[in-house]
Formats: C-alpha cells, structure tokens, sequence
C-alpha cells in the first residue's frame, strides 16, 4: 500500500485530515471540501431538566428544552415545554413554541405555537399560528396575526379600526 493510500484509510478511521498537499501530488486526490458534504447543521441545543429550577432571564439560540420549571421571561428561536415542565413568565418571545406541560404567562410566537394534548397554556397568546392538539388546554387571551403584525413587544402606532382589519382576533 502506498503512502498515500495509508493516509487516506487512516484519515477515514480516526477523522482527521491528513496533509493535503502530500496526498494532491502522491496521488491527485483532494480532501478540500470532503468534510462539507452532507454535513449537519449545528444547531444549539439546551435542556433545563426534571430537577432544574430557574428565576431570572433565559435567552437562548438554537431549542430549548425545559423538563425543570422557570419563573421569568424567556427569549429564543424554538422552546419546547416537555411534560413535566412548568413555565410562569410575564414575557416569552420566541420564533416557536410547543407546549406539552404547563405554561402561564405572555407569549409572542413569530411563527407557530402548538399545544399538545398534554399541554396547557393560560394567559396572553399572540402568534402566526395555532395548534392546539385534542386534549390540550388553552385558557388565554389569543391574537392570531400575520408575521409582518407581530409585537416586538412594543405597541403599535395608527388607527384602531385599521389594526382590527389586520388582524384576527380569536375569544374563547
């Protein structure tokens, strides 16, 4: 076996990469770009667990996954509130939310919120859209609105009669 061909298995078994200018002349193969096709995304990943309590601010990127209980306010891209997770927050903003334990509180969900059939949700509720599964509970004041509507946590300015137009207002 050649030299090359060596370096190549042995990057391969232990995934490193090998000198590539030893292996382009050796043997005209090229690693450039190997390690970008079909790679994943990296999306951020954070679990508050069963026996976690958090008070205060969470802002987080990428899922968060609470299983533990938080009093506060949370900010982020995607949440989701596990069975046993229990959320109380005056002021949650995320792009997503899916609810299968207990939220109380506000919540903005630029793009879905989904309430599962072991979910509850109580409160302030404005989002893109809803999903609320059978058997979840949904005790809350909700505003369906199209994303370019959405609060970013601040009033909006005009007409009252033009915001109604622009938006649909469910009660239950």
């Amino acid at each position: 076996m050649k030299q090359a061909e060596r370096d190549k298995v042995t990057a391969v078994m232990y995934g490193g990469v090998p000198n590539n200018d030893t292996l382009e002349k050796s043997s005209g193969y090229s690693y450039k770009g190997r390690y970008e096709v079909g790679k994943k995304k990296n999306e951020n990943l954070s679990i508050i667990d069963k026996e976690l309590k958090i008070e205060g601010a969470i802002f987080s990127s990428g899922k968060l996954i609470i299983k533990g209980q938080v009093f506060g306010t949370i900010e982020g891209n995607t949440v989701i509130i596990a069975e046993d997770g229990q959320v109380t927050s005056s002021a949650t903003t995320v792009s997503s939310m899916t609810i299968g334990g207990n939220f109380q509180g506000d919540v903005i969900a630029s793009k879905e919120l989904i309430i599962l059939a072991t979910g509850t949700c109580a409160g302030k509720v404005e989002c893109k859209d809803l999903i609320v599964e059978n058997g979840g509970i949904l005790n809350a004041e909700v505003t369906c609105k199209t994303s370019s509507k959405l609060s970013t946590g601040k009033e909006a300015k005009g007409s009252g009669n033009r915001k109604l137009q622009t938006e649909k207002q469910i009660e239950l």
